[in-house]
């Protein structure tokens, strides 16, 4: 690795002595002395074993060598600095294939009708988008960001909040009227319920007093499933009492098919994130979509 960047270095400035015409010239480019550049030169021939350049007290002139040789360096700079013009134009400007994974409900629920005006805004780039509720992995996988809701554990990765959604506990008026009304989060363990199998705690839900102190509440969950669609399907249903961001079921609250339960004891709010790999060389692609559905939400 170290002969291949002395190689190209020295290509470099051989080039730059060309195009400028002479030692002093280039080491003004280059801002080193007329000696170094010398030197470079002569490094450079001795690693060839022939003459690149003739050399007079006023002028230099390529050899026939030289004239050859000139003309592959002048190439090989070329596409490298072009190599490094696309690199930047990835990284400064937002174009090519950006990967996305996020849960079902959020895709449908909100990033259905932002995306297009999300594609109108960046046309450069394109989009590959993967809903479903399982936990991706991130780098494993190939996506540049995924979409998560809840708290983020300490993983290495990236995240940053971009939708912020209260936790809500509801129940169909069918099952109440069945079931009854609980009063107190204590009564879930006597109540049928449906909980969200990818959370860290389906057994344990929490919830806030009025003093704003964490108090959890043991269930024994009827259903226990890993799709947030089909979880609100049982609870339009009448099967028991979920446990649901407010965003997921904001129609059904407001229509009257479902009924928030416990209001008074609030429950944490759920985080809906943005997770990618590293900050660091953070592509355009990536950052405008972040930044896009943060300012949106």
């Amino acid at each position: 690795m170290s002969g291949n960047k002395q190689a190209l270095d020295g290509m470099a400035v051989f080039v730059q002595v060309v195009e400028s015409g002479g030692f002093s010239a280039a080491a003004q480019v280059f801002g080193s002395s007329p000696s170094f550049v010398s030197k470079q030169i002569t490094r450079l021939e001795d690693r060839l074993g022939g003459r690149l350049l003739n050399r007079t007290t006023r002028k230099i002139s390529l050899t026939d060598i030289g004239a050859q040789y000139f003309q592959k360096c002048k190439q090989i700079l070329d596409d490298a600095d072009a190599a490094e013009k696309s690199i930047h134009q990835l990284t400064d400007e937002p174009r090519g294939t950006l990967k996305v994974s996020a849960p079902v409900s959020f895709g449908l629920g909100y990033l259905r009708d932002e995306l297009p005006v999300f594609m109108e805004k960046f046309p450069d780039v394109n989009l590959d988008i993967e809903l479903n509720d399982r936990f991706v992995d991130v780098v494993a996988e190939g996506f540049d960001l995924v979409i998560r809701v809840g708290r983020m554990a300490d993983s290495g990765l990236i995240s940053r909040i971009i939708m912020a959604s209260r936790g809500v506990i509801v129940a169909s008026p069918d099952y109440i009227m069945a079931r009854g009304k609980p009063q107190h989060p204590s009564e879930l363990i006597h109540h049928d319920c449906i909980s969200y199998a990818y959370t860290k705690t389906p057994n344990y839900w929490e919830f806030n007093t009025a003093e704003q102190k964490l108090f959890g509440q043991k269930v024994d969950p009827r259903v226990l499933c890993n799709s947030a669609e089909l979880e609100l399907s049982f609870a339009l249903a009448g099967t028991g009492i979920a446990r649901m961001p407010h965003y997921m079921c904001e129609r059904e609250l407001q229509d009257g098919r479902l009924m928030e339960l416990f209001a008074e004891y609030e429950m944490p709010p759920l985080g809906v994130y943005a997770v990618y790999p590293s900050r660091l060389h953070l592509s355009a692609k990536v950052r405008v979509f972040i930044d896009f559905f943060a300012n949106r939400f």
